[in-house]
């Protein structure tokens, strides 16, 4: 069975070696169930959104609230994301009113808990940083120290998937 790869493209060529060998022999499925044994039980909107609240009061205390954070079955289809981090203004009478929202992916509804640990992370540092750069991914390794790794890792996860 050939697998898509394309998400390992920026990663040095012996780490790519080293995933295909995995897959050739069979050992990628064991190699995440090995490091990631346990599912989390974040499965309802209300139970990721008390979720999120408490990693936002826990590193970004001073970041603008979040009004919703809800599991979205069109994510990765539309998107080609795993999660969104949306700011949404509306207008109300005279008055500008606008509010951060939070979708996960719910093909994350039964992934390992530190993969939603880090995709909510992920989302968490865009209400400081719109964009993906040093500023934001310092941000992601205070919030979660082994953010690089995880974030490959989630990748492997989402090449045994089939995602």
């Amino acid at each position: 069975m050939s697998r898509d790869l394309s998400v390992l493209s920026g990663y040095p060529q012996n780490l790519i070696s080293q995933v295909e060998t995995l897959i050739e022999q069979n050992k990628l499925e064991f190699y995440l169930k090995e490091g990631y044994p346990e599912r989390h039980n974040v499965r309802t909107d209300k139970a990721l959104f008390s979720y999120v609240q408490e990693i936002q009061k826990t590193y970004l205390k001073k970041a603008g609230p979040i009004h919703k954070v809800l599991y979205d079955d069109r994510i990765e289809s539309v998107h080609s994301a795993l999660g969104l981090h949306s700011f949404v203004s509306r207008q109300q009478g005279n008055k500008l009113k606008s509010k951060n929202e939070i979708r996960i992916s719910s093909l994350f509804k039964n992934a390992p808990a530190p993969f939603l640990h880090m995709i909510v992370v992920h989302e968490l540092a865009h209400l400081k940083e719109k964009d993906h750069n040093k500023d934001f991914y310092r941000l992601c390794h205070h919030m979660e120290p082994d953010y690089s790794q995880l974030e490959f890792d989630l990748r492997l996860y989402m090449i045994n998937a089939g995602i």
